[in-house]
């Protein structure tokens, strides 16, 4: 008789746990890419980014301008009948610049994409703080990112809260 007693009370105490842990969890959803667009910080860094683009676009038409004049320069002895090593080094040097500028192309794009993760992760850092303060305000269990889910799950959508923790007051810019 204590046996059985015993076994109800452990399963009852393990149905009541459950039943009371299932209950707690509380699930949110957010459109991380919505709120990143609104974020005000967002307009400062595309400007830093446009600023780092525009220097490195400058770089690029220098060397395209030095690129066109060894051409022109070649197309000029060539038509005067300069002597055939002139004309390979000159050929020689618009190769050399023609590699230097593909290089350049190739580092400048890395360089604005390694940029524009350092910038953005600054950016990140404060929305998922917002996010989680506002979980954790709010007794969320899990806030689940409904930009990389195809179907979004049951619970709240804590956009509007996260905005408001951060002070946003707008809606995605249109372009």
């Amino acid at each position: 008789m204590k046996n059985i007693l015993k076994s109800s009370l452990v399963t009852l105490l393990i149905i009541v746990s459950v039943s009371a842990y299932s209950q707690k969890e509380k699930f949110a959803h957010i459109d991380s890419n919505e709120l990143l667009a609104v974020m005000p910080e967002r307009s400062e860094l595309e400007k830093q980014l446009q600023s780092e683009y525009q220097t490195l676009e400058a770089s690029l038409q220098q060397m395209s301008q030095e690129y066109q004049r060894k051409v022109a320069e070649y197309q000029e002895l060539q038509t005067a009948g300069g002597s055939e090593l002139i004309l390979q080094t000159k050929v020689s040097e618009i190769q050399d610049l023609e590699t230097r500028i593909q290089q350049f192309q190739a580092s400048a794009q890395e360089a604005i994409q390694q940029k524009e993760l350092e910038l953005m992760e600054g950016l990140y850092e404060i929305a998922k703080k917002a996010i989680s303060e506002v979980a954790n305000e709010n007794g969320y269990t899990y806030v689940f990112d409904a930009a990389v889910l195809l179907h979004k799950p049951d619970g709240d959508d804590i956009l509007p809260l996260v905005k408001k923790k951060l002070g946003i007051t707008s809606t995605i810019p249109t372009e």
